[in-house]
């Protein structure tokens, strides 16, 4: 079995789709679960606020860290039943970030997800982006599927549950993979205008400043660029246009 937690804002979004056909039957069959969660049970404040306006200035709202790595930190600590564990190699747990800078969903990835994990949880973003240290800290990946904005990650994360569990032995009869045209090799060409390559955003940041992971032990600090709280305009937009593309993890 594989498991999939859904963290997101809007679970009634997320819901229909996960009950309806294929994913229905697999959940009833108990080849796969899927748990939806949603973000605000992991806010402190009486708001239930999960964003804010960004350091630096800018647009929209910014979702943050505290209340997404809270959540992961307590689906990772909480028990999963697992049916004959000992012998079940599949016992990672894989955290992925649903973001328009992440590396494209392709089948080949859907088949790694399915093959070497028993869990998966996946963050859905929403608004004009998530705080950057949630991919630099929290996350273990990014996903994309595609080079377009899309108003939040759930219809990303039902793209990815959706391609893992139909991989998941048991669920569509082998016959019916084998012949599909991924299967069989086929692999759509690069778009030659993008060179192959998928533009994404700058990082992006909200409060706190600073953000101490573990409380009792404050050595370790997630901090904001310090050129963001510079006022710095011109500054700004240069360092935004330097990592236009996303910064790897350190």
């Amino acid at each position: 079995m594989i498991r999939f937690d859904i963290l997101t804002i809007f679970p009634e979004v997320v819901e229909p789709y996960l009950s309806t056909s294929i994913l229905k039957r697999a959940q009833e069959k108990r080849l796969v679960k899927f748990s939806i969660h949603n973000l605000r049970r992991w806010t402190a404040d009486s708001h239930r606020t999960v964003d804010d306006k960004p350091y630096g200035g800018g647009p929209g709202m910014i979702m943050k860290v505290e209340p997404i790595f809270k959540a992961v930190s307590a689906l990772k600590n909480s028990k999963v039943r697992r049916s004959n564990a000992k012998s079940n190699p599949k016992s990672k747990t894989r955290v992925i970030l649903l973001s328009a800078s992440g590396k494209p969903l392709t089948q080949r990835v859907a088949e790694q997800c399915a093959r070497r994990y028993q869990r998966i949880v996946l963050i859905c973003g929403r608004y004009e982006g998530v705080d950057h240290r949630v991919a630099q800290y929290v996350a273990d990946e990014e996903l994309s599927i595609g080079p377009y904005v899309l108003t939040g990650g759930e219809i990303p994360a039902m793209a990815v549950v959706d391609a893992v569990t139909r991989l998941v032995p048991g669920v569509i009869r082998k016959e019916s993979l084998e012949e599909e045209s991924f299967s069989l090799g086929w692999r759509p060409e690069p778009d030659p205008a993008s060179a192959g390559t998928v533009q994404g955003e700058y990082p992006q940041y909200t409060r706190p400043e600073v953000f101490y992971p573990n409380l009792k032990k404050k050595g370790t600090a997630w901090r904001v660029p310090k050129i963001l709280l510079s006022g710095d305009h011109r500054r700004i937009v240069a360092w935004r246009a330097q990592h236009m593309r996303g910064a790897k993890k350190h």
